[in-house]
């Protein structure tokens, strides 16, 4: 750009003056003209010291202009990842399933004759042993109903002793043929039925004294009580919808859980043997989780296998048997069966060397080149911080272990070898 006569105040003067500006015609000397224009009203001294700010503007701009485009930097080199080797070994899982807690014996106390409980000898929740007196219903009427079987039954051994004397007074008559025999045959058919009244008036004598005994009820096995439903006074009956309660034989539970069909086969295949009876000896010990998630302290033992499938649930129940021996577990209790499964020769991969996606998992093989490809894997089991892989991937495929958080398929990785402890990881 070109500006003419204004190096020193008298020329920019005169050429406030004058008007004469002799420039070539770019937008930077038309701006500048423009400018002394307007500054035709201001002082000599004034004009100088603004003229020269614009002018030192002007130049910085154009310097600005002109200055050379940074130079762009060096692009990036491929970035450097950890790479570990999938590797196979033989692993264990285990799988929990709801289970529910009963004892080996769960009866519901019941009378076994109607009247009103006189005494209860328990409290809810008390261990009890076999045989022990439990409840009392009033006896009164039972014991008048003994009496009278008992009187019934004197009556009748009278009428058999009157029987057996009719007879030896008959007989040496009829053998003298003082009479006919008739008499005598007639003595003896009497004799018979007192016998046999005999016998009936036994029964009932039996019978009171069954039903006197029912009147205290007794626990039939050892266990622990549950709630009292009645209490002392109340009218029961052996008709009751209601229980007195109930009686848990608890020193063994058994724990009831169940598998789908899926499960089941795979449970099936894990041991050997030709039946499900030989396969469950060969099954080791299970664990029992508790409500707290805190595991029992004895081991279990499965022992029966259900005869069929739910048709509801597609669930076949499993029993697993456990030793009680302090009382920890009564029945209505839940928790789960924690079952062991054992994986030969199955592919392990670091969890943390996977990303999930629209519920699948993938890892990042390292291919030629040093290419990485987003791989699913299907998983079938976990083992501490490892997947178990049945498929997509194979044993000696390299995978990235981190920093693929913005890698993209086919991208270029420089593979590095993992640390110590991220190796470790893998291979266990």
């Amino acid at each position: 750009m070109t500006i003419n006569n204004y190096s020193t105040a008298n020329n920019f003067n005169s050429v406030s003056n004058t008007n004469t500006v002799n420039y070539s015609h770019t937008d930077d000397t038309i701006y500048v003209s423009s400018i002394r224009t307007a500054l035709t009203s201001i002082n000599s001294n004034s004009k100088l010291t603004i003229m020269k700010i614009i002018l030192l503007s002007i130049i910085a701009i154009a310097l600005f202009s002109c200055a050379t485009k940074p130079v762009q930097q060096q692009q990036a080199g491929p970035p450097s990842l950890p790479v570990a080797t999938i590797t196979t070994g033989t692993d264990t899982t285990y799988q929990e399933y709801p289970a529910a807690i009963e004892g080996t014996v769960n009866v519901e106390i019941r009378p076994q004759v109607s009247g009103s409980l006189d005494k209860v000898f328990i409290d809810e929740g008390a261990a009890v042993s076999a045989g022990q007196p439990l409840f009392k219903i009033n006896d009164q009427p039972y014991r008048a109903a003994l009496n009278n079987a008992l009187a019934s039954q004197h009556a009748a051994e009278g009428a058999l002793a009157n029987a057996r004397l009719e007879i030896e007074k008959l007989t040496p008559l009829v053998q003298n043929k003082v009479i006919s025999d008739f008499q005598l045959k007639t003595a003896k058919a009497t004799y018979d039925i007192a016998k046999a009244n005999i016998e009936q008036a036994k029964a009932n004598v039996a019978t009171a004294q069954i039903n006197l005994g029912y009147t205290v009820i007794k626990a039939p096995v050892a266990g622990y009580i549950g709630r009292l439903l009645k209490k002392q006074g109340s009218l029961v009956s052996p008709a009751d919808v209601q229980e007195l309660t109930q009686l848990s034989d608890v020193h063994d539970v058994h724990v009831y859980f169940s598998l789908s069909e899926k499960d089941f086969v795979t449970f099936k295949e894990q041991y050997p043997g030709e039946t499900l009876k030989d396969k469950l000896k060969q099954l080791s010990g299970v664990s029992l989780l508790l409500a707290d998630n805190t595991v029992y302290g004895k081991q279990g033992k499965v022992d029966m296998i259900d005869g069929q499938f739910d048709k509801t649930t597609g669930a076949i129940t499993l029993r697993a048997n456990f030793s009680n021996p302090q009382g920890l577990l009564r029945s209505g209790n839940t928790g789960k069966i924690r079952l062991s499964l054992i994986h030969k020769d199955a592919l392990v991969v670091p969890e943390d060397a996977t990303i999930e996606m629209q519920d699948k998992v993938f890892v990042f093989t390292v291919g030629d080149s040093s290419k990485v490809k987003k791989q699913a894997i299907d998983i079938v089991g976990k083992s501490g911080n490892n997947y178990l892989v049945k498929s997509g991937v194979k044993a000696g495929d390299q995978i990235v272990l981190s920093g693929f958080g913005n890698l993209q398929e086919g991208a270029v990785i420089h593979p590095e070898k993992a640390p110590e402890k991220v190796a470790a990881i893998a291979k266990n």
